[in-house]
């Protein structure tokens, strides 16, 4: 008699286990872009790569803004870099579970990524994920930022990153669509 139930509710326990994986799979095709701007190139960036990907996109707003003025800005940076300060946010990323595929966009401060970008990393758990890190710079490229994310990050897998010139920012497609085929994400 229990082999009969058994083999009766074996057809609905393969269909829940199939609906489950598909769930599960689609999820970790699922990308979303997290970035941080504050001159605006690395918006730029972001918005091609969602273009090119269709992800998700997020911008990180500090609760308090970073002054207008650019060297005041540098040197808020560097003390915030130097002490690893995480700024309060006020953007809210609740959904990060929903998604495998992780873009993580900043700009290059002090050869790392930016403050608000920490605080997020810090505040979230990307276990399991795969976090695909973009950098705009003006001469110092990926700096330790991929390094960086591991830290903050140890149970994702980091991918390659890509480093454009932030005077490049707004004509980077052509770059970015390398990188991602590169990645074999296109």
């Amino acid at each position: 008699m229990k082999r009969k139930k058994f083999i009766a509710l074996l057809p609905a326990a393969l269909t829940a286990a199939k609906a489950w994986a598909q769930s599960a799979d689609s999820a970790s095709k699922k990308s979303l872009i997290i970035y941080y701007s504050w001159s605006g190139n690395t918006r730029s960036l972001a918005k091609t790569i969602k273009g090119l990907t269709g992800a998700d996109i997020v911008e990180v707003i500090p609760q308090t803004p970073y002054p207008s003025e650019y060297n005041k800005t540098v040197s808020q940076a560097k003390k915030e870099v130097d002490s690893n300060y995480k700024p309060p946010i006020k953007t809210e990323i609740k959904n990060i579970s929903e998604y495998g595929l992780i873009f993580v966009g900043s700009p290059n401060w002090w050869g790392t990524i930016s403050s608000p970008i920490r605080s997020v990393l810090a505040s979230h758990d990307f276990s399991g994920k795969r976090i695909a890190p973009f950098i705009t710079h003006e001469g110092s490229r990926m700096g330790r930022a991929a390094e960086d994310i591991k830290k903050l990050c140890p149970k994702s897998g980091v991918l390659e990153g890509l480093a454009v010139r932030g005077t490049s920012a707004k004509n980077a497609s052509a770059d970015a669509e390398k990188w991602l085929k590169t990645l074999g994400i296109l």
